[in-house]
């Protein structure tokens, strides 16, 4: 590797390096952690508590299952739910019978499902009721023949089960009707599935660290969605990374088992790395939190548990730092809270401490790193702005547009190199050749900046950026300044054209204090920015488009 100067900044015990080649499969690693941590709660979910053991053995049922349904090695499936028990079930499972995992958000419309289903090749799925009828006005168009349909009680205890099933369908109806074409696909209930794969012949396959584990899609909001090809190398490396990283500090809460919210989405690479299989690994419990939108029901829910561990978008943060009921909870045991997936706001960060007294350590990555690039400290106690140091076995370069590696304090385009860089984008050479370069580091399209220490900063999107009479104005920055005014909850920043400047900033607000004006805002502004990064347009709105993750859609503001 070349010179590496963050290893000096790294906290005692973090070791430079991994050796990602001591697991042969994701497989491997999974199953190792089902027979240490048997007798330990996994999850738990709407009260159940679900063991290690029971997610081992219903997912190797279901595993033979799907084996039985003809699926050969490397065949693909998909899986399209919420947090609910029934997903990590089917992700053991998927990769146990030597399958490909293709994650599907259960939001998307008919038509990106059906991209998703026809660019992967998805050949099964395994769904919630809920979504059913999206997938009923695709199906006959994509290439899936198998379908099983889960439900949101499935795992829970008779008759709990049916009474959870009954207020989901008719009370709350949250599952509008639907009807599968069978002529079309072989549509069977989980239930049904596992009790058949309790009858057949479960073959263990043989899985090489090369062989693909996950395609992640990206969220399509530069343009089509496409597949990242994770590897079983890949992911296993990035587990053993952030166990590295995390392990010294987490050592000091003893042998005790961890409780982690599961708030994000599992299908997002951000929860299935650090909550899925990182729980895995440590033994740790997950409460799955099914929808994170509903703050009174997510408040309601953790009241019950003393938490350790609390990874979220800010957004997320946000959104409950400022309900007046999560202040009640019990923070005592709150010892890492880990931001990613879009930067952290500084007066987010701030009230989220001021709070749970626990400071939030950022990190970043993408679906293509699976996903952890780089990560704070977890024994730093206030908020820095930084996305921290190069995890061990990662290199971080600062490109300029020619490729070329820039000196420390040079902003360019952040590169990562290192074991859990995905194979490429599926059946897309055209679109890998753009972002790989010829010595393996991949080109994120994020504009930062590295300082002496080996420390990481975002300056921005790559094309975010706004060109104001031939200056560069990153979002990133207008939005961090507009957060910290008092009357703020959220805001977003854009680029719109301008007959003076050619560009001009156009920032989207939604009010904390109802009073708050445009002439005070842009006062404001004028107090905390130079004049070109100013807004020149104010709108004021009750809410931003986001992700389902959270991220706020800058794309759909500028598209308006």
């Amino acid at each position: 590797m070349t010179d590496r100067p963050w290893l000096s900044a790294y906290p005692s015990g973090v070791p430079a390096d991994i050796d990602a080649t001591q697991y042969a499969s994701l497989v491997a690693l999974m199953e190792e952690s089902f027979r240490k941590y048997a007798a330990r709660t996994a999850y738990s979910f709407m009260g159940r508590d679900i063991r290690y053991s029971q997610t081992d053995s219903l997912s190797r049922a279901l595993g033979a299952y799907l084996q039985g349904l003809g699926l050969g090695k490397g065949d693909r499936v998909a899986i399209m739910m919420p947090n609910v028990p029934q997903y990590p079930v089917a992700v053991a499972a998927i990769l146990r019978a030597g399958l490909v995992v293709v994650n599907v958000n259960p939001l998307y419309t008919p038509r990106e499902l059906e991209h998703q289903l026809k660019d992967s090749g998805s050949e099964a799925i395994v769904i919630l009721e809920n979504f059913a009828t999206t997938l009923q006005e695709v199906l006959p168009r994509t290439p899936i023949k198998s379908v099983i349909l889960a439900s949101m009680g499935d795992m829970l205890p008779f008759p709990k089960s049916l009474l959870v099933n009954f207020v989901v369908r008719h009370v709350k109806k949250m599952v509008p009707a639907f009807s599968l074409p069978t002529d079309k696909a072989k549509v069977l209930t989980f239930k049904d599935a596992l009790a058949k794969g309790r009858s057949v012949k479960y073959t263990r396959p043989s899985l090489k660290a090369s062989d693909v584990a996950f395609l992640q899609y990206t969220g399509g909001t530069t343009g089509v969605s496409k597949g990242a090809t994770l590897l079983h190398s890949n992911v296993v490396a990035n587990i053993l990374q952030n166990e590295a990283w995390f392990k010294p500090e987490l050592a000091k809460l003893g042998n005790e088992p961890l409780v982690a919210v599961c708030a994000l989405p599992l299908y997002h690479i951000f929860s299935l790395t650090v909550c899925y299989f990182m729980g895995a690994r440590m033994g740790s419990m997950n409460i799955l939190i099914p929808n994170p939108r509903d703050l009174p029901g997510v408040i309601k829910t953790l009241k019950n548990y003393r938490v350790n561990q609390f990874p979220a978008v800010n957004t997320l943060f946000n959104a409950l730092a400022n309900h007046p009921d999560f202040a009640q909870l019990d923070f005592s045991g709150l010892k890492v809270s880990m931001g990613g997936g879009m930067a952290v706001q500084q007066a987010t960060a701030e009230k989220w401490k001021k709070v749970t007294g626990c400071a939030i350590g950022e990190g970043y990555g993408l679906s293509e790193t699976s996903p952890v690039a780089t990560a704070n400290r977890l024994d730093n106690t206030e908020f820095n702005g930084s996305i921290g140091f190069p995890l061990p076995s990662t290199e971080i370069a600062i490109m300029d547009d020619d490729g070329k590696h820039l000196e420390i304090g040079g902003v360019g385009e952040i590169a990562i190199r290192g074991p859990q860089v995905m194979a490429g984008y599926w059946q897309r050479d055209d679109e890998t050749a753009k972002v790989m370069t010829a010595d393996n580091f991949f080109r994120t399209g994020d504009i930062g900046v590295m300082d002496a220490s080996g420390q990481v900063k975002i300056v921005d999107r790559k094309k975010d950026m706004i060109l104001v009479s031939g200056f560069n104005v990153y979002p990133n920055e207008v939005e961090q300044v507009v957060n910290l005014h008092p009357g703020v909850m959220e805001c977003a920043a854009v680029g719109v054209a301008d007959d003076k400047s050619g560009e001009a900033v156009k920032l989207f607000v939604v009010r904390k204090d109802s009073t708050l004006t445009e002439a005070q805002l842009k006062a404001y502004c004028h107090e905390q920015l130079t004049g070109y990064k100013c807004p020149k347009h104010i709108e004021f709105r009750n809410d931003l488009p986001k992700t389902n993750v959270g991220k706020i859609l800058r794309r759909e503001l500028r598209d308006e």
